[in-house]
């Protein structure tokens, strides 16, 4: 049985819901529309649901299947708002997924759900094959499923929207232009093997099927409730705990950063009115190397908790490269701003003050996901890299 959260205190007048109705929490009334948000717990995911519920008053059913980095404590200011309700479930299974479109028959699909972490694809490909290709697969079908039954107006405003990655794209050179949607895809990871692979069913199953979809391929996200196995939260955590701040290889690796609030805000632009079946690179016009980002939250670090023992920086440690790492990741944004009239507000600048400013007001969040499980994870990654 799926497990129903109308976020925390709602729990049990939903759960009591839950067993009247016979199976998937309130049925909003139709005079609202609504939206079915996968990997809503995630942290893409989380902040979308949040700036979303801060934008309009239309629910949101949020399924996630709170694995590692899902975290309902992301969502603890949804605290007793109706307008979420919150299922914990997998998207790998089907029966649950036709439940909740036939029960709530939203006007979309936002697909955020997916492994996303490299280095965890290194060591343990198989859950990102699972959860990134079959798990699409099954949305895609359920959602086909579904949008054959709906008529009319609702038939022609559905949209299933995935949410992909820059590293489908492959490597760049430092003389080659930024990725365009028209790049060929040529994934070096497990990782951006298995979104290439989702990106190209999404794809098909709108040729194929006529699935009203969009699909976005974001560059790196940064921003609150970031988990800490990634560059910045990772960088930030372990100043503040006085770690080495582990760089991979020289720290020449260049990406495009963007700020996590501007992607969703890139989301609702392209769900509102991207063209079907096309595909809308975001990014924030960001080009950094990592060695110059980890010096940025070292600076910044220095200037708003100084540490006794000296600048941050005295804690970067240069350490093994990991396998097949990508070089240069660069998006060409200008497809979504000239058809959609959408750039990011923020700059690297304000972004990532904004974004350290968040971990150090957010002491207790941090410490509550740097669990058992998370300290092993760091262990296993790092340990043979010194």
């Amino acid at each position: 049985m799926p497990r129903i959260i109308g976020t925390l205190p709602l729990l049990g007048r939903l759960l009591r819901q839950f067993q009247m109705s016979g199976g998937l929490g309130p049925r909003f009334s139709r005079e609202f529309d609504m939206i079915l948000v996968t990997g809503g717990a995630g942290f893409i995911g989380s902040n979308f649901v949040l700036d979303w519920l801060a934008q309009s008053d239309e629910p949101v059913i949020n399924l996630d299947a709170l694995t590692y980095a899902g975290n309902l404590r992301n969502l603890v200011s949804l605290e007793g708002d109706a307008r979420h309700v919150f299922v914990k479930g997998d998207i790998c299974d089907r029966a649950l997924i036709d439940q909740l479109l036939t029960t709530h028959r939203p006007r979309a699909i936002v697909h955020f759900a997916a492994e996303s972490h490299v280095d965890r694809s290194i060591h343990g490909p198989g859950e990102f094959i699972k959860t990134n290709v079959e798990g699409t697969f099954t949305l895609l079908e359920a959602a086909r499923a579904f949008w054959n039954t709906l008529q009319g107006d609702e038939k022609t405003a559905f949209r299933f929207h995935h949410v992909s990655t820059d590293e489908v794209y492959g490597s760049l050179k430092p003389t080659d232009p930024p990725f365009a949607e028209t790049n060929p895809f040529e994934p070096n990871s497990p990782y951006s093997a298995s979104k290439a692979a989702s990106d190209h069913l999404v794809r098909a199953w709108h040729h194929t099927y006529g699935l009203p979809v969009v699909t976005t391929n974001c560059s790196n996200n940064y921003g609150p409730y970031h988990f800490p196995e990634k560059l910045i939260p990772l960088m930030i955590v372990n100043a503040l705990a006085g770690k080495p701040l582990p760089v991979y290889g020289d720290g020449q690796q260049i990406r495009d950063w963007l700020y996590v609030k501007d992607h969703c805000s890139a989301i609702r632009a392209v769900l509102a009115g991207g063209r079907l079946g096309e595909t809308y690179n975001i990014g924030g016009w960001n080009e950094k190397a990592n060695i110059d980002i980890v010096k940025t939250v070292c600076a910044l670090l220095d200037e708003l908790k100084p540490d006794a023992a000296g600048p941050y920086s005295r804690l970067i440690t240069y350490v093994t490269d990991r396998p097949g790492h990508d070089r240069r990741y660069a998006i060409d944004a200008r497809k979504v701003e000239r058809e959609l009239g959408w750039r990011p507000a923020e700059t690297f600048e304000t972004g990532i003050r904004k974004t350290v400013e968040w971990y150090l007001a957010n002491a207790e969040w941090v410490a509550e996901v740097q669990s058992g499980a998370y300290k092993d994870w760091v262990s296993t990654n790092y340990a043979a890299r010194s």
